[in-house]
């Protein structure tokens, strides 16, 4: 049985890669994915095969990953971060059943939500959400309760996909339900172009974070009524207890 590997790349820089995802693509024969994220490997294996499919042909992308497996290629399917947030094993694992001699391998890699966080300092230590304010495929109506129950909840939010050319408002629009249960003074965290180069952070509050001008390499970390700012570090304590 032919294999395709669905491989989480990480942040992009290949020393947050994993070494089960370095290893997957040194043994493939074909890397596949989008443009962006085959460009920040291609030195790295440059003896590979690649194939790339532009942004919003991730069907195109799947079908042309399995096709070239089924083929009898060992193939690497790529996605930034973790192949299983926001990424492709999902949609492979869909479409594996038209192609039954392929067997899909994930590999999991490290999520904006654990690299970004880790930039800010610790805002995660407590129960958290991880939502999407892409409107492609979720109504905004649905992505606007989620973020108003994880506000009512009091969970720490990560918010993906915060702002594109056609989504400027999406940010505001996401705090102002979030502020139905939120306190304006809510501490706050942007971490911007994770792991490559300039790479920086910044920490305000919820009612600042609503007029704040992000774009699609920004990922948004929204506290909960107990995450404080300390020396410059958004750190949402555990709960634990010391002199």
């Amino acid at each position: 049985m032919s294999e395709l590997y669905v491989v989480g790349i990480g942040p992009g820089s290949y020393e947050n890669m994993t070494l089960r995802a370095v290893s997957a693509l040194q043994n493939c024969d074909v890397i596949v994915g989008y443009h962006v994220y085959v460009d920040l490997v291609k030195e790295h294996f440059p003896d590979k095969e690649f194939r790339t499919t532009p942004m919003r042909q991730e069907v195109e992308r799947v079908r042309l990953a399995l096709s070239l497996a089924a083929d009898g290629k060992t193939v690497a399917m790529i996605c930034s971060g973790d192949s299983g947030v926001y990424g492709m094993s999902g949609l492979c694992e869909e479409m594996r059943v038209h192609y039954p001699g392929v067997k899909i391998i994930t590999i999991p890699g490290v999520s904006a939500v654990l690299s970004g966080a880790a930039v800010l300092g610790a805002p995660l230590m407590h129960d958290f959400a991880v939502i999407s304010l892409s409107d492609l495929m979720t109504p905004w109506e649905k992505i606007e309760r989620r973020l108003k129950a994880a506000a009512e909840a009091d969970f720490c939010v990560c918010l993906y996909n915060p702002a594109s050319h056609k989504r400027k408002d999406h940010l505001q629009r996401a705090c102002d339900a979030m502020l139905h249960f939120a306190s304006p003074c809510t501490v706050c965290g942007i971490a911007r172009n994770i792991g490559r180069e300039g790479e920086s952070f910044e920490i305000l509050t919820l009612s600042e974070l609503r007029d704040t001008v992000v774009d699609m390499f920004s990922t948004v970390f929204i506290g909960n009524s107990q995450t404080r700012v300390i020396d410059g570090r958004m750190v949402t304590p555990r709960g634990y207890t010391y002199e």
